[in-house]
């Protein structure tokens, strides 16, 4: 009892830790640096979004950065001395300066550099270190300018950026090259995506820039908190005590700093309503010009917003454009129509590749500055579109959809709602844009080139807010090679048995973010894509960078899905507090022989799961386009179990960091399946409670990592392991197991079952032939 009392006088006392005895980063420097007003919006310093990158419960940030001071200034008016005073050993001051000493025509701020700025820089040094604390130098970060004439990017900072380096040089005083750093990053983003990061905005948005700005040297947000990382970087690379202090993110093997930035795009003011130009909710006039002649007008006066009011309205094919906000009122129905003849075959891509297809309801092509908001309801009029499967139709649904018209297959067991439909099942090839066809070879078979809802093609900063997107006729929401999306407050639902009926389909998509968005859907829910065999390892363009939290997806084949057409890759995925409810799988990832692309830097954490049908979890190489749950009469088909040659049609599943899951039913907890000539490599799958029929199924994988996990399962044998290499079952829970662990495949090497209970196991172990009881070890 003393014991405890003791632990719990120390947590106490740790977690009311005064303010005193936190350490202190002071921040001292110019505008770029310094905090803005709340009128000063966008305008951003990156000392604004530092202290995000730190504990907040053991460093306190002060930003005494100020618009437009150099060294010179910042001294002469006493603002150093009041850093000063503040000090107290072990704090930390962060010292950037050099836009204003520049200013060689201003007296009272210029600072020649080999004189005058090296001096300031080194009492700045040697007066921190006077108080305890510990000086870092920044060298000053870059303005934005490139050459006209052929786009090199030009530095402006002179000999400024060298002194910085040969005091820090000189006094052994920690550096970091802002300089550097932010040179390649502009450069990174281009010419044009660069004015993002800097305040370029026209006018209409913002109270303080009415007529607009064009600033080369302040940062946006977005901006701010990509140099504000680039600081922090700079802090976790160099050998010093303050980089314990910077913050790990909800994934442990992050930092806060290091997780994906994007930009959200914002919008004039100016209003469109779309009555203003012929629109009437009646639900039977056809809006179609109205509603694009809305989004031209608004399009060319420099963009706002085109607004749908409540109502009822019929539409065709909407087509957006640059600098357009699609806002569709609560109360409001986007009806689109269902004649078919009000949708051309174009050509695009359909599931991964090139194709022809019916054009989209809305859609949109090389964009910048777009945004679908507002409360409203987007139907897609996806039932005059779709085939039906008997097999996901009660009897009276089967009898009903046969009344209504449409045709059946020769096996007598899918419902087409078209003669058309029906023959463009039948096509040898598909739709794909091969052996010089053109759209007008496919006007047979229109019906059956159902499109995808939203397809945005090669834009750039998105912004889907509120909207209610349902009955699409294929996939709901489809970025293709586009950058920079923010998805917030997004809700699809589509019919359980509709096919292909995906809800968001992330496809070599870069840098973004999906938040507090629902999905109810037929098919896969949230979808993260980069191209098919050959075409997508040709456009080599990975899905990346991006953010999805606080999501859930109901009765959908999977909830966080990677593939299967992933063959430009994918990585850097963080997905996190998540709900899968009702979905045939959980956390599906899912590649073939022939896709190629590689799959790695996948972080998942905080997944909460109920009544899964299929697998909890799942890494399959051998996907075969089939629902992930069989339906009744259905028999599956065993994969070949052959090796192949390794190619760059090879896909490869790599680096996965799987933690703090909840499933309360499951038929497999685990399973994971790799390919002969490439098995699943690197994954991580800790603090787990999975109640399901099956445990833990291991094919053709290597190191493997399971730690504090629980598979209450029925089936005898929990933990399967078919050539396996260095596998480590850490921490395992289990209920009652007739053999807790079974090794096959003469392949299997190293596998380890570590703090585990094996009371509760009639056998440990069991081995199949061809295994050596040498290649387990029990701790």
């Amino acid at each position: 009892m003393k014991k405890l009392l003791t632990i719990a006088l120390i947590f106490i006392l740790t977690a009311f830790k005064s303010q005193d005895e936190k350490i202190t980063v002071f921040l001292i420097g110019d505008s770029t640096c310094a905090n803005k007003l709340p009128a000063d919006n966008p305008e951003t310093g990156w000392g604004m979004v530092l202290p995000a990158y730190f504990n907040e419960n053991s460093v306190t940030v002060q930003n005494h950065a100020v618009n437009g001071r150099s060294t010179k200034s910042f001294i002469n008016e006493k603002r150093w001395e009041t850093v000063t005073k503040l000090l107290k050993k072990g704090d930390w001051v962060l010292i950037q300066f050099g836009h204003n000493d520049q200013k060689i025509t201003d007296s009272t701020r210029y600072a020649a550099p080999q004189t005058t700025y090296r001096a300031n820089l080194i009492r700045f040094v040697n007066e921190t270190r006077a108080k305890g604390a510990n000086p870092i130098l920044l060298t000053p970060v870059m303005r934005r300018k490139f050459d006209e004439t052929n786009g090199q990017f030009i530095d402006q900072h002179g000999e400024y950026p060298a002194v910085v380096k040969a005091v820090a040089n000189e006094l052994n005083v920690p550096l970091i090259d802002l300089h550097a750093k932010s040179k390649a990053v502009i450069e990174q983003h281009g010419v044009e995506g660069s004015k993002k990061l800097f305040m370029h905005y026209v006018g209409g948005i913002f109270n303080k820039f009415p007529k607009g700005i064009v600033d080369d040297t302040h940062f946006s947000q977005y901006g701010a908190a990509v140099m504000a990382s680039m600081v922090a970087e700079g802090i976790n690379e160099a050998s010093i005590g303050l980089k314990s202090f910077l913050k790990k993110s909800e994934f442990q093997e992050k930092f806060v700093f290091e997780l994906p930035k994007y930009y959200t795009p914002v919008f004039r003011k100016d209003t469109f309503d779309i009555t203003r130009y012929g629109a009437k909710s009646d639900g039977i006039t056809l809006n179609t010009q109205a509603i694009n002649q809305a989004i031209k007008a608004c399009n060319q006066l420099g963009g706002g917003t085109v607004l749908v009011p409540s109502g009822l309205w019929l539409t065709g094919p909407i087509v957006m454009l640059s600098n357009v906000n699609l806002h569709i009122a609560k109360g409001a129905i986007l009806q689109f129509s269902r004649n078919l003849d009000d949708y051309p075959i174009i050509a695009t891509t359909w599931e991964g590749e090139e194709a022809y297809r019916c054009q989209a309801p809305i859609s949109g092509i090389d964009l910048t500055d777009i945004g679908i908001t507002g409360e409203g309801v987007l139907d897609g009029g996806g039932d005059v579109w779709r085939a039906i499967k008997k097999g996901k139709q009660t009897d009276s649904q089967w009898q009903k959809l046969l009344a209504s018209g449409g045709v059946l297959n020769e096996a007598k067991d899918t419902w087409f709602p078209s003669e058309q439909s029906l023959k463009g099942s039948l096509m040898t090839g598909g739709s794909k844009l091969s052996n010089g066809k053109t759209a007008k070879d496919y006007e047979s078979v229109k019906a059956f080139l159902r499109p995808n809802m939203l397809s945005l093609t090669r834009c750039k900063y998105i912004l889907l807010d509120g909207i209610n997107l349902q009955n699409s006729p294929a996939w709901t929401i489809h970025p293709l090679l586009s950058d920079h999306i923010t998805m917030r407050n997004v809700n699809v639902k589509n019919y359980w048995f509709a096919q292909n009926s995906d809800g968001v389909d992330l496809e070599s998509c870069r840098n973004g973010l999906m938040e507090n968005c629902t999905f109810d859907t037929g098919d896969d829910g949230i979808t993260i894509k980069s191209g098919r065999d050959e075409q997508g390892r040709k456009r080599g363009v990975p899905t990346e960078n991006f953010i999805i939290k606080d999501c859930k997806v109901y009765h959908a084949h999977g909830g966080f899905v990677i593939g299967s057409e992933m063959s430009g890759g994918v990585k850097n995925m963080y997905v996190s507090n998540c709900s899968f409810l009702g979905t045939d799988v959980g956390l599906r990832f899912k590649t073939a022989r022939g896709r190629g692309g590689i799959v790695e830097k996948i972080y998942v954490n905080d997944i909460q799961m109920t009544d899964i049908a299929g697998e909890a979890v799942i890494f399959d190489m051998y996907y075969a386009a089939k629902d992930p749950v069989l339906l009744v009469g259905q028999e599956e088909d065993l994969p070949v179990i052959e090796a192949k040659p390794v190619s760059e049609a090879t896909p490869q599943f790599r680096d996965f960091f799987v933690r703090n899951i909840n499933c309360l039913g499951a038929e497999t907890a685990i399973k994971i399946r790799g390919l002969l000539e490439m098995s699943v490599k690197n994954i991580l799958i800790e603090n787990a409670v999975i109640v399901a029929n099956k445990g833990l199924l291991c094919i053709e994988a290597e190191n493997i990592s399971l730690k504090n996990i629980s598979l209450f399962t029925k089936e005898k044998t929990t933990m399967q392991v078919q050539n396996g290499r260095n596998i480590s079952l850490d921490e395992i829970r289990y209920r009652n197991s007739e053999v807790l662990l079974k090794i096959s495949g003469e392949r299997s090497q190293n596998v380890k079952l570590i703090n585990t209970d094996i009371s509760k196991a009639k056998k440990e172990v069991e081995f199949g032939q061809k295994v050596s009881k040498s290649i387990y070890r029990n701790h």
